[in-house]
């Protein structure tokens, strides 16, 4: 076999059967890894994707779309899928080993040496070693066929500071003797982390996996104007690793990603995309009004339960009155078609709420008003390393404990007749889905439960409620200047869906600002898949508002969906499974892409339109019906 320059050369010449052999190799290292017990059902859809991609070749036509870089998106879907799977592997061996191995090999008198390298040695001998220099080299490869610089930009900008790593991003992780801006190396992420709960100070991330660019994470970093990242090119890697502990400049744009060393004296901080012409100067934290205005000004309901098409932003919170909004528009959707006779039709799922006031009404009910009122006046000042956990935990306890009045569960009883239908309680505050902080995957949604279980079901809201009090939660008000009393939670119970994919859309382009595009990120299953940050990729297309083009951006490649089994327990909980990509349309079938794609650009440019700005729109595909359950201002 050649190097990867030989391989990338015969892709040019449309002679991709030169990499027959290699994938070939791939595929058999990758079944012995199954054969071995590691992850089978993983190494299987990986190893018939592979072989799905040597057997499908470079086709003459993809959609309109040109059949060299399709190939190479797809086949790099999996090849990073597959490497993905040997660091997992690497990284259980040193969870395993090197404890156990340095104290037997110090009973046994074996040389410190051997006995620190020995992990790292069983590590390259095994088949292990030979899959991820086979993922490094073909990997090479593709990138360079698609012309990838390797790095994959979620908040565009352009930032300075003193480069320094962490292993994730959690309070406390930046030393503290480093002081003036940061740009963050991050070595992973779950993709439910605030950048500036780490540290206001900063101005950028370089985060070494893959990231859906609308996790919690993307969107957080986006609102916040960090300037965020991803790399996973070694040679790259390689490269950043030579700058730690010093003053960088991170700059990220359509026209690629470049760091390099500068003075600390030419910048000081962060400048956002749009600014970049302006004079930079440090971040600042400005605080979030909800209650000084007619349209956030709380008020408590008398009624138990609204229905969806009844509610408003100063009784249910903004998520709830979006999703009344949307209710009411898909009537509408019908009758819309773009310019090119695309329909923008979508559904909504029925609904209702328990409006502001239901959780306060519990408490009174329980007697635990006092109790409650103390501990809130309480943390607002708690210190953040002393009583806060301990002032959170007794929060959340108290509020478990509650249930919702039997009058409630009547009402939604009578909106949702049928005694098994699927259920999910959302999360909608007055402090989530605004203009200046959406609060994305701040607050909880409990999935897949039913009011033929009313135990289950009452302990959603609980839990829902309860996650107005999270350790995260209180200090993203505190950050954003929100007093905790001033924060109210509403519940929205939606009929839970079952798709075959999940998406959401941007309607203005998050990297370059073009407002002639529609993004969308898609995933298999559930969306919290998308929302989670689990690791991988989604399927990314890019649908032209007034032309219809539509280009593939990237394949999907997450390891598990997740989904809801009709004939399971309504317990709150989802079934994860495997995903095999040769066998899901959107990745094998052009048509099927390129429709959809259009079908979610009418949609997104629509709701654009009706909202008066530009929205991050959550959604799903359920047979043929495209269904909306969330849209919110898209954070500049």
């Amino acid at each position: 076999m050649g190097g990867a320059h030989w391989l990338v050369e015969n892709v040019v010449q449309k002679n991709v059967s030169s990499w027959n052999d290699a994938l070939g190799a791939l595929v058999i290292g990758i079944n012995q890894l199954g054969l071995s017990g590691w992850k089978p059902e993983e190494c299987r859809a990986i190893g018939n994707e592979i072989l799905a991609w040597k057997e499908r070749g470079l086709l003459d036509a993809e959609g309109g779309e040109n059949s060299a870089r399709i190939w190479g998106l797809r086949l790099k879907a999996t090849l990073d899928r597959a490497r993905r799977l040997t660091e997992e592997y690497s990284e259980a061996l040193l969870n395993i080993f090197p404890e156990k191995v340095q104290i037997l090999g110090k009973a046994l008198g074996i040389p410190e040496n051997t006995v620190r390298t020995f992990t790292e040695a069983e590590i390259r001998a095994g088949v292990i070693f030979q899959v991820s220099k086979l993922c490094t080299v073909l990997l090479k490869a593709v990138r360079n066929v698609l012309g990838s610089q390797g790095w994959d930009i979620l908040v565009p900008g352009d930032a300075s500071g003193t480069l320094v790593q962490v292993e994730s991003i959690v309070p406390g992780s930046i030393p503290s003797s480093v002081t003036g801006p940061i740009i963050l190396v991050v070595n992973r992420a779950d993709g439910d982390e605030e950048v500036t709960a780490a540290g206001a100070n900063i101005a950028g991330v370089i985060l070494m996996q893959e990231l859906p660019h609308l996790s919690h994470l993307g969107v957080r970093a986006r609102q916040e104007k960090v300037v965020f990242v991803t790399c996973e090119d070694e040679e790259k890697v390689a490269d950043i690793k030579t700058l730690y502990g010093k003053f960088v400049r991170l700059e990220a744009s359509s026209g690629g990603v470049s760091l390099a060393e500068t003075s600390a004296k030419s910048n000081n901080g962060n400048i956002p995309l749009e600014n970049q012409s302006n004079t930079s100067s440090p971040k600042s934290t400005s605080s979030v009004t909800v209650k000084n205005s007619d349209e956030n000004q709380v008020v408590v309901s008398t009624e138990g339960v609204i229905l969806l098409e009844n509610v408003d932003t100063r009784i249910s919170g903004a998520k709830a009155a979006a999703c009344g909004r949307l209710a009411s528009l898909a009537a509408a959707s019908d009758k819309v078609n773009n310019e090119q006779g695309v329909p923008a039709s979508f559904k909504v799922p029925n609904g209702a709420v328990l409006p502001f006031g239901s959780m306060e009404t519990a408490l009174e009910q329980n007697g635990s008003t006092e109790t409650y009122t103390s501990l809130i006046q309480t943390i607002e000042t708690a210190e953040i390393d002393g009583e806060l956990d301990k002032l959170c935990n007794e929060l959340q306890k108290l509020i478990s404990s509650l249930s919702p009045p039997n009058k409630a569960i009547e009402s939604l009883s009578k909106i949702f007749p049928e005694k098994n239908t699927r259920l999910i309680v959302r999360s909608s505050a007055n402090v989530e889905d605004l203009a200046g902080m959406s609060a994305a995957g701040l607050y909880d949604s409990i999935p897949n439960v039913s009011l033929s279980n009313p135990i289950v079901f009452k302990q959603a809201v609980a839990r829902v409620w309860a996650s107005l009090y999270t350790r995260r939660a209180v200090l993203s008000r505190r950050a954003a200047g929100v007093a905790q009393s001033e924060a109210v939670m509403a519940v929205l119970v939606q009929e839970m869906l079952s798709p075959e994919f999940s998406f959401v859309l941007h309607t203005l382009s998050p990297t370059d600002k073009n407002k002639n595009l529609v993004e969308s990120e898609i995933a298999p299953g559930l969306g919290e898949t998308l929302a989670s940050g689990t690791r991988g990729t989604p399927w990314r297309l890019s649908s032209g508002k007034f032309d219809g083009a539509v280009q593939t951006l990237a394949f999907a490649n997450f390891s598990e969906e997740m989904v809801v089994r009709g004939g399971g327990p309504a317990d709150g909980e989802v079934v994860r499974l495997t995903v095999d990509y040769s066998k899901k349309a959107l990745t094998v079938d052009s048509v099927f892409r390129q429709q959809l794609g259009q079908r979610l650009g009418a949609v997104g440019f629509f709701l654009e339109q009706k909202f008066g700005c530009a929205q991050d729109v959550e959604g799903c595909l359920v047979g043929e019906d495209v269904f909306i359950v969330q849209t919110r201002p898209q954070p500049e």
